[in-house]
């Protein structure tokens, strides 16, 4: 399975912050903004990843991230020239898909949950064939794609913010999808909005009957960090988790450690260089 990150937004609606660095590359609290949809994907065990980026953005994500072998994964980029909608991440990166499945993670979504290896490990195995999404609950759904389900919590629809929603269940930013999801953007039409949309995607799959929905306790937490407030809101859920669990939440180094992408020593020669921040000492600690 190949992963992408769609980071190519400009973050105008967070202007002026984001004048003079994109979005993805903002802090949220003591990491960048990138290092947590990056921590979904090694946690899912997926190690080639696509970061699609703004044009002339690729040096300042390259002089953070690199290549990704010091973490132990494969990091490629590709710029997305006009933003055309979510979807189009999957024809700005169809050469990087190939034949493979693919999860695609939004730069600017916060996913946290205690269980959050186990739940993307076994998201990545259920989609052989067909997609799948998460339903996460909100008390107003109406600014998202909404599902609704049935008795038995199968989807029974999907809307993009639907004026009178039919659950408060939205579909956070994280998909999974097999190879049928490049044929689907290519045949998809603009909205009226003029890009080619996720929700129409998940809906042909619904068609499909090929589908699958997991709906996340209220032990998950999810955020956008897309607007001033929910990045401030994001950076004290980070800091309130860190500080009750003494555990960091993204932390590339120990993700990789622990999923053997790097060895002891590799994780001492990075924590070595960071020696002089707290960031560095907690490595130091593993």
């Amino acid at each position: 399975m190949k992963g992408i990150i769609l980071a190519a937004g400009r973050g105008s609606r967070l202007y002026p912050m984001t004048r003079p660095v994109c979005k993805p590359l903002l802090p949220v609290y003591d990491k960048p903004m990138i290092y947590y949809p990056l921590a979904v994907l090694m946690q899912a065990g997926i190690r080639d990843i696509m970061i699609i980026i703004p044009p002339s953005e690729e040096g300042p994500f390259y002089r953070l991230l690199g290549n990704g072998s010091k973490w132990g994964v494969n990091i490629s980029y590709e710029v997305q020239e006009v933003p055309r909608g979510i979807a189009d991440a999957f024809l700005v990166a169809e050469h990087f898909i190939g034949n493979d499945s693919v999860c695609l993670v939004l730069g600017d979504n916060i996913f946290h949950s205690p269980n959050i290896e186990q739940i993307m490990s076994n998201a990545g195995k259920i989609n052989q064939k067909g997609a799948t999404v998460f339903g996460y609950y909100v008390e107003d759904p109406r600014a998202f794609g909404v599902v609704e389900f049935d008795e038995n919590g199968n989807a029974l629809s999907i809307e993009e913010k639907p004026r009178f929603p039919k659950s408060n269940y939205i579909i956070p930013g994280i998909y999974f999808y097999d190879n049928q999801v490049i044929e689907i953007a290519h045949s998809l039409k603009p909205s009226a909005r003029g890009e080619l949309e996720i929700t129409d995607v998940n809906i042909e799959y619904l068609k499909r009957n090929e589908l699958h929905v997991i709906k996340l306790d209220e032990k998950f937490t999810w955020l956008d960090a897309g607007t001033a407030d929910n990045l401030l809101e994001a950076a004290r859920a980070v800091k309130t988790v860190q500080d009750e669990t003494g555990r960091y939440i993204a932390c590339l180094e120990e993700i990789a450690f622990k999923r053997n992408y790097i060895s002891e020593e590799d994780l001492n020669s990075l924590a070595d260089k960071l020696k002089q921040t707290l960031y560095g000492q907690y490595l130091m600690c593993l």
